[in-house]
């Protein structure tokens, strides 16, 4: 696919006209997004109700819908962290990609791991890739490149975060603990249903469907049992190569999700958020 060209989920719509006034240099963009979101779980601030369902916001228009009607003003002025839109690494990712697409930036969305939140954990995560004209540049888009890191966050290296699918082969090699991959050591969401999951998001966001971390479709599972893993090893093995500069491979799993039901997302999930008690299968196309 074309990464310099918005998708339903990234593209900012009515306020496209907000992106213009924004840095071109991508410290900036960075800046402004991290001024406008505020995580859920790591922002100091509990959020609950009509404010914690914001992170079920899919789309770069709702998020930028509800900063306006909130501020109103534009989105470099300084918001305070609790005026700012309730989200995830996920929003923090998009919201950057979208800016770096309405500028012609081709840019994209990873799902994986992260080894860098917490000693001995490798929390699930999302950060950002974009083509810089030779190679794709890995950014965590959520971080303050001034905070102290072992690592630059605007250019990362490999192995600090590694993706859903690196994981998942690890975890069938039997080199990787999957009781250390997950949503956090003290819940019972990680292991290897879920990074099985994370494989199949990444491979929907990596086609265009930037979904939110709790919609669920296709042969997603909260077990592994019966779960069809065959099928999460081919695809894992082919997003792999892609990454490694495979083109065939890079072609094949785009056209596999393409074509097979069981892992085109055709815009019905069965959602699990954390801001709804309710789980349940919803049209989401019928819900923007």
């Amino acid at each position: 696919m074309d990464y310099a060209i918005q998708t339903q989920f990234s593209d900012p719509g009515v306020h496209a006209e907000l992106f213009d006034a924004l840095p071109d240099d991508l410290p900036g963009i960075g800046a402004v997004v991290r001024n406008l979101l505020i995580h859920y779980r790591g922002g100091g601030i509990e959020f609950t109700g009509d404010r914690l369902a914001e992170i079920d916001h899919r789309w770069v228009s709702a998020m930028l819908t509800t900063d306006q009607k909130r501020n109103g003003t534009p989105l470099a002025v300084p918001r305070e962290p609790v005026d700012r839109i309730v989200g995830c690494c996920r929003d923090y990712t998009l919201m950057f990609v979208s800016a770096l697409r309405h500028q012609g930036i081709p840019a994209r969305s990873r799902i994986g791991f992260a080894d860098y939140f917490a000693a001995g954990y490798n929390h699930d995560h999302v950060v950002a890739e974009y083509w810089n004209g030779d190679r794709w540049v890995m950014v965590d888009a959520q971080l303050d490149p001034a905070e102290d890191r072992p690592f630059d966050v605007e250019d990362m290296p490999r192995g600090p975060f590694r993706s859903a699918a690196e994981v998942w082969l690890g975890i069938r090699a039997g080199d990787l603990d999957p009781d250390v991959f997950g949503v956090d050591p003290g819940l019972p969401i990680g292991g290897d249903w879920f990074v099985r999951n994370y494989v199949h998001l990444q491979l929907a966001h990596l086609n265009g469907d930037e979904l939110l971390l709790w919609d669920n479709w296709g042969t997603m599972t909260a077990s592994i049992d019966g779960a069809d893993v065959d099928l999460t090893d081919e695809v894992a093995r082919l997003m792999v190569a892609a990454d490694n500069g495979d083109e065939a491979a890079g072609k094949e799993v785009a056209d596999r999700y393409h074509s097979e039901p069981e892992l085109k997302f055709t815009g019905r999930a069965f959602v699990t958020s954390p801001a709804r008690p309710d789980h349940a299968w919803m049209d989401l196309s019928a819900s923007r």
